[in-house]
């Protein structure tokens, strides 16, 4: 029997679950046709109908979207000109998807790979121009849309400067790095200096995967995103355990893509590595390492990718995301009603967690 983000039995969830109780019917022993008629109508008052009205407007635009890519014109160019692809995309259709979807609010982040292609000057100036347009959007659209700023760790003074002006001028909400800069990893060690910053300001991280170095064109004719992605995204949650990162800067918040890519189905793999090495960093296994982060549901969000998450993280650590312009808000929707959440747990992956780990956005 499948096990509920609660830990309990699917069917006792079911039967907790408000949303799957049996309504009251017309033919109830207990209740004549006529009363339940005038029940309804008595409930059916201009003021009641106002604030069922009222209530059904904020439950249908109440998610927030921590996974929204946005494409400025000037990082278009930059990837047309390195030959990579790049999607169609434009403010307004974010905003239409959002007003379709329910999504309140969108935070933006860049389109994969980013900014970095090895040149330093290239990076930290299309990182300035991505990061200023994303911050033209949230001032144009106040409760619309949040930024997590681009920045390239394998610059670690570019990095820092790019963090400082983000935080302190453009008023990000966080940081948004990538799985892999040229076949380095999140936890390597080049990259401290730019935690440290990260780790005394106690930045939200968001983490989206990309083709690695090794693995572009692996498999003939599957796309290297069909497989990689998800697999980058463990890579470097590993990298970032095992290495030691995430234990030496706790104060960092990290949102991982895609529930967490394969790392759910990975785990015991895992936890049998530390058995082996021993890593003094790690005296209880990895698992309360990956219970610290969290995870958003973009293509994440079949049952048995969501029974699987459950069973390494409960519901506080798991967010809302669509992989727009990639994917569109109907498809993570679909996926959470046919998990049937509870009302609670159902708030608190919508909105209610992305606001107390992202207390600035402002939401209506």
């Amino acid at each position: 029997m499948i096990k509920t983000p609660l830990g309990g039995s699917r069917r006792k969830f079911f039967a907790d679950c408000s949303c799957c109780q049996p309504a009251f019917r017309a033919d109830s022993p207990q209740l004549g046709r006529r009363d339940v008629l005038a029940g309804g109508l008595a409930a059916l008052g201009a003021g009641a109908l106002g604030t069922f009205a009222a209530r059904a407007q904020a439950q249908a635009k109440s998610k927030i979207d921590v996974h929204h890519h946005f494409l400025p014109p000037a990082h278009k160019e930059a990837l047309d000109r390195h030959k990579m692809g790049s999607p169609k995309w434009s403010p307004q259709m974010s905003l239409d998807d959002m007003d379709k979807s329910g999504i309140a609010l969108s935070v933006l982040s860049q389109v994969q790979p980013g900014t970095w292609y090895g040149d330093a000057e290239e990076s930290r100036k299309l990182s300035r121009t991505i990061n200023e347009y994303g911050a033209t959007l949230v001032r144009d659209h106040p409760n619309r849309f949040g930024l997590f700023a681009t920045i390239s760790p394998p610059d670690v003074e570019g990095s820092l400067k790019e963090s400082e002006y983000s935080f302190d001028t453009l008023k990000a909400d966080g940081i948004g790095l990538l799985t892999s800069y040229q076949g380095k990893y999140l936890g390597d060690a080049s990259f401290a200096p730019v935690y440290e910053e990260l780790n005394r300001r106690k930045a939200v991280i968001y983490v989206h995967p990309l083709t690695p170095a090794c693995c572009n064109n692996t498999v003939p004719g599957i796309p290297p995103g069909s497989i990689e992605y998800a697999t980058d995204s463990t890579r470097t949650i590993a990298h970032l355990v095992f290495s030691g990162m995430s234990q030496k800067y706790p104060d960092m918040r990290w949102i991982f893509s895609h529930s967490g890519g394969t790392l759910p189905f990975l785990t015991q793999r895992f936890v049998r590595q530390q058995l082996v090495q021993k890593h003094p960093h790690l005296p209880n296994g990895p698992i309360p390492e990956f219970r610290k982060f969290y995870y958003e549901l973009a293509q994440g969000n079949t049952k048995a990718q969501l029974a699987a998450l459950f069973e390494m993280v409960s519901v506080s650590q798991v967010l809302y995301g669509t992989d727009y312009p990639y994917r569109d808000g109907a498809e993570v929707n679909e996926g959470i009603a046919n998990w049937k959440f509870s009302a609670t747990d159902l708030r608190a992956i919508e909105h209610e967690t992305a606001r107390k780990l992202l207390p600035k956005l402002k939401t209506t």
